[in-house]
């Protein structure tokens, strides 16, 4: 039997990031219509809903990678932790995954990232 991996990916981005799938297809519809589904079925339905990690854990891996990638990923690190947040990671497991990504990503990196993860924190409901 196969995955539905696009309604899995709709349950987990509404969940997580309520309302992403229409503000993508809203912005960029017009110009990638498929652009939206791709990015809940490939992005939520088979990557963060298959099995191996935990959610929690895919959020910090995936806020390392986006820390070491550097300051030009704010915005996706910025919907990246709030969905860590909702996972069941702490500010402060957050905050030392991306630390220890100084080390790879460098110190200008890690302070963006920090900075950035403060900036959610601070619009957070649930702190």
């Amino acid at each position: 039997m196969t995955k539905d991996t696009t309604a899995l990916g709709r349950t987990l981005s509404e969940q997580l990031n309520p309302g992403m799938e229409n503000a993508l297809s809203e912005k960029y519809g017009h110009l990638v219509p498929e652009l939206a589904e791709g990015v809940v079925d490939f992005a939520y339905g088979r990557q963060y809903g298959r099995d191996g990690l935990s959610l929690r854990d895919r959020y910090l891996a995936t806020i390392a990678a986006l820390t070491a990638l550097g300051g030009q990923t704010a915005p996706q690190l910025r919907v990246n932790i709030s969905g860590g947040l909702k996972a069941g990671l702490t500010q402060k497991e957050i905050a030392d995954v991306i630390w220890q990504m100084s080390l790879y990503g460098g110190f200008p990196a890690a302070i963006n990232a920090l900075n950035t993860a403060i900036e959610v924190f601070e619009n957070d409901p649930s702190t």
